[in-house]
């Protein structure tokens, strides 16, 4: 089995983690208890414990209570919308790279690891979550499959944007979505997110055959 690392873990750094506005008994948000939390962790190589620290979007979808609950939706509203309008598109306009680029982006789950140098170039790892090209055997099931996901899709602006927002900020979509914020974060490049919208749309990429 390939050597994985979910873009989620690189983003979250795998680690618990508590909103800072909940209600789950005396004592589970006094500093007491959050240094207690922040000493079960120790630095290693670029595995840094600020991971533990969360934005407004982590913090929301952390706490439970959030979960599905009517009385949050506008909240949720809100988290998607601020995430969309964060959204950096092409600085050239160009949506589309080399989808043999971004197979290889899409195979890697390299970068950002206790275990990784900086400046190592971070991968992907999309396999570890998605069905993406038809003949690769080993992928994950977290995310929904994406063979054929150009040839199903009209060949439009809407579809370029849409799938250049969701790589980039899935949250601005589903603010709670398991799927990581991969530009949004600095995981992805614009170079590298150009080279995965060609292994999705275009009609070369053995994802479209």
């Amino acid at each position: 089995m390939k050597k994985t690392l979910c873009m989620l873990a690189m983003v979250a750094g795998a680690v618990p983690a508590f909103a800072a506005d909940t209600d789950w008994g005396a004592g589970a948000d006094d500093a007491s208890f959050k240094a207690m939390l922040k000493s079960g962790f120790h630095e290693k190589g670029m595995a840094k414990l600020t991971r533990l620290d969360q934005d407004e979007t982590q913090a929301f979808c952390s706490d439970p209570k959030h979960l599905d609950a009517k009385e949050t939706s506008k909240m949720r509203d809100k988290i998607e919308a601020d995430n969309k309008a964060a959204i950096k598109w092409p600085s050239d306009g160009k949506f589309i790279g080399d989808w043999k680029a971004g197979e290889k982006i899409a195979q890697s789950g390299r970068g950002l690891t206790s275990t990784d140098k900086p400046g190592q170039v971070n991968g992907g790892n999309c396999y570890n979550c998605h069905q993406i090209s038809p003949k690769e055997i080993s992928f994950g099931t977290i995310g929904p499959p994406l063979v054929g996901y150009g040839k199903l899709r009209p060949n439009n602006e809407e579809t370029i944007r849409y799938t250049w927002g969701r790589i980039y900020d899935a949250k601005a979509f589903n603010a709670c979505s398991n799927m990581p914020r991969g530009g949004h974060m600095g995981i992805l490049t614009e170079d590298q997110i150009r080279n995965l919208m060609a292994l999705l749309l275009d009609p070369q990429s053995p994802v479209n055959q």
